[in-house]
């Protein structure tokens, strides 16, 4: 099965600027696969045998932040028991992947300016600066671009950030590749679960292609798993889904309807 055009866009803009130092930005919406972007990057990239760190800025709570990135001395702060690197540290001379940049605070984007133009950093309670070697690979669902105009974004920050920009396309307009998707989801969660399924009937990828997918591919990756957990035998049925495609109001591809309780 082939890709689709947009992502065939994706790859070919991932090959020009892998081997480069630039800053990436990634954006799309939730669920588009950012972050498996931003690890083609680095896999492609003369960076491959160096570490890939994925960090998510707003499932870290604020004052953990600093700590989590920057790492800190023992003592630096109350409840520090031994010294610790921290993730701008540990990945060393591979890609740093901050995903959910605009949920980062204020003041933690004033910190991260200073780090992508000084290029160095200190661990907290030291004073010994420490050389920056990643390359750093940013995302975000939100639109930056109003964050900024809202004054909740350092615009300063935002061009640092944007000197190379990548739009993940939403599976919606990347139809072509749900069979594609689907198969690997399918082999994967085949393995995971020890079941015997190769292959999903007509039926099934007619359903799959008929749905508007607005949580994207973590949408259908969902789908997939449930169906490998309630399937049997060696072919996912359209039945073994768990949902059923009614049309909106316009006669559009609508909502999943879920049969069962999974």
């Amino acid at each position: 099965v082939g890709s689709s055009a947009p992502i065939q866009h994706v790859y070919r803009l991932v090959r020009s600027v892998a081997n480069t130092n630039a800053s990436v930005l990634v954006t799309g919406e939730s669920g588009t696969g950012k972050e498996l972007i931003a690890r083609a990057i680095h896999d492609v990239s003369a960076r491959s045998d160096s570490p890939f760190v994925a960090v998510s800025v707003g499932a870290i709570p604020e004052t953990l932040l600093e700590a989590e990135l920057f790492g800190h001395e023992k003592g630096a702060f109350t409840g520090t028991v031994g010294a610790r690197k921290g993730f701008l540290e540990e990945v060393g001379s591979g890609t740093l992947f901050l995903d959910e940049i605009g949920d980062l605070s204020l003041p933690a984007q004033v910190k991260l300016l200073r780090v992508l133009q000084q290029r160095e950093f200190c661990r907290l309670g030291s004073s010994r600066l420490i050389p920056l070697r990643a390359r750093f690979i940013f995302a975000t669902h939100r639109n930056l671009e109003e964050l900024v105009a809202q004054g909740t974004f350092r615009e300063d920050l935002y061009y640092r950030i944007n000197v190379f920009r990548i739009l993940a396309p939403p599976l919606r307009e990347r139809k072509e590749d749900i069979p594609l998707l689907a198969d690997h989801f399918l082999r994967h969660y085949s393995r995971m679960y020890q079941k015997t399924f190769n292959s999903i009937e007509p039926g099934a990828l007619l359903a799959l292609d008929n749905y508007a997918w607005p949580g994207n591919i973590r949408e259908l990756e969902n789908v997939i798993q449930k169906s490998t957990i309630v399937g049997s035998g060696d072919t996912i049925r359209k039945e073994d889904l768990g949902m059923n495609i009614r049309p909106d109001d316009n006669g559009r591809p609508g909502n999943i309807v879920c049969i069962g309780d999974y």
